[in-house]
């Protein structure tokens, strides 16, 4: 989709640093912490090692034509498989869009897949499972859940021999064994949080005033943001002004109150935003319109998760959004027909994590997903088709 196009360097988009000499910020505390405010450091870099680190990372990661990491061999195709695709939600375009990559990958190997659509409720999920394991297919994808939530089902597949595959069904890519997965299929969370916490540090050069916004009520979503901040606070010039838990449920509503809290309380000390999903900044675009902000920034938005197509608008068209830390959805979907050829043929799963990767509008080229290359052909070769 992209491409030989590599990143802009990154010195080219780092702010300059006369405009953030000036910002100073507040450790990062939560609402209710009587934690006192700490002066930010001045000077040309707040962190020189760190930065440096940060940059060489970020300019990796912005990277569009990188060769294919992926499995080279593997299995040839089994013919005549039915996979069904269980969604947590096909509202929820990480889950959608691993489905349709699921999909497209099916066509070329020639399976068949069905969809059943969990509809975002633990109800609705657990009967979409039990459909699932009473279609008695030849595997099943878990799409975006916590399979623990569908103990029971779960526990049924597995004693009939249903290879299970996840889709961020887990905190951690690879096999498990409590829940049993033949694997589940996601970026690796520390990698996702360190480079969207070192795009923040090297943007800024290591000046920066940051607001963190999570969901404390999901432990995979709170872990995310702990390891964002952990990675801030390496930088010694980067404070986190704020860290505001919004369920994401709540998001639509209660997001726009807290952003144009978060300007009046901050004003031009809060330079840049970090949220666990790209949603939330979806929900912020009224209330920094309100307030009159560009939408170019500052203060400087990245999401830590997800790249929907709405994200990659917001950053393409420069509308309070700067960049993504996106999933391969489609690749994912390849990967995950894929491991299943794997769990029938009686092979182990193939232990392909992809590497994180850093969207912006310099390296997008327009397009409205992060879909890498090399793959496709790969899996062909694999299969045999």
């Amino acid at each position: 989709m992209h491409g030989n196009r590599r990143a802009t360097p990154g010195a080219a988009r780092l702010v300059s640093s006369a405009l953030l000499a000036a910002v100073t910020a507040l450790v990062g505390c939560e609402r209710g912490s009587s934690e006192a405010p700490e002066e930010a450091p001045t000077g040309a870099d707040g962190c020189p090692a760190v930065h440096a680190t940060a940059q060489a990372a970020v300019v990796r990661a912005e990277q569009t034509d990188v060769p294919w990491g992926g499995p080279t061999t593997g299995p040839t195709a089994v013919s005549g498989r039915t996979i069904v695709y269980v969604a947590q939600t096909m509202t929820n375009p990480g889950v959608a869009g691993a489905a349709k990559g699921v999909r497209d990958a099916a066509r070329v190997i020639g399976w068949n897949v069905r969809v059943v659509d969990g509809g975002g409720t633990p109800a609705g999920i657990q009967a979409a499972m039990s459909e699932a394991v009473a279609l008695r297919p030849s595997g099943i994808v878990i799409g975006g859940f916590d399979p623990n939530s569908t103990s029971r089902q779960v526990a049924r597949a597995n004693q009939a021999n249903i290879p299970l595959v996840g889709w961020h069904a887990l905190a951690a890519p690879g096999p498990s064994r409590r829940p049993e997965l033949f694997t589940n299929v996601t970026t690796r969370v520390e990698d996702v949080a360190a480079i969207s916490a070192q795009w923040i540090i090297a943007h800024s050069q290591g000046h920066a005033g940051v607001v963190l916004i999570t969901d404390a009520s999901i432990p995979f979503a709170r872990n995310k943001s702990e390891l964002i901040r952990k990675e801030l606070a390496t930088c010694a010039g980067v404070k986190v002004l704020a860290y505001e838990n919004i369920p994401i449920p709540d998001a639509s509503s209660r997001t726009p109150r807290e952003i144009s809290s978060l300007l009046a309380r901050f004003g031009n000390r809060w330079t840049h935003s970090v949220a666990i999903n790209d949603l939330y900044f979806a929900d912020a675009a009224p209330a920094f319109r309100a307030a009159g902000e560009k939408g170019s920034g500052p203060p400087f938005n990245i999401g830590a998760g997800d790249g929907d197509p709405s994200a990659f608008q917001r950053i393409n068209s420069r509308q309070y959004q700067a960049a993504t830390v996106p999933e391969p959805l489609s690749l994912q979907g390849w990967q995950i027909v894929d491991e299943f050829n794997r769990a029938f043929s009686g092979r182990p799963a193939s232990g392909y994590v992809a590497p994180v990767h850093i969207s912006t509008a310099e390296n997008s080229a327009g397009a409205t997903t992060w879909d890498p290359s090399g793959y496709r052909e790969a899996y062909r070769q694999i299969w045999g088709r």
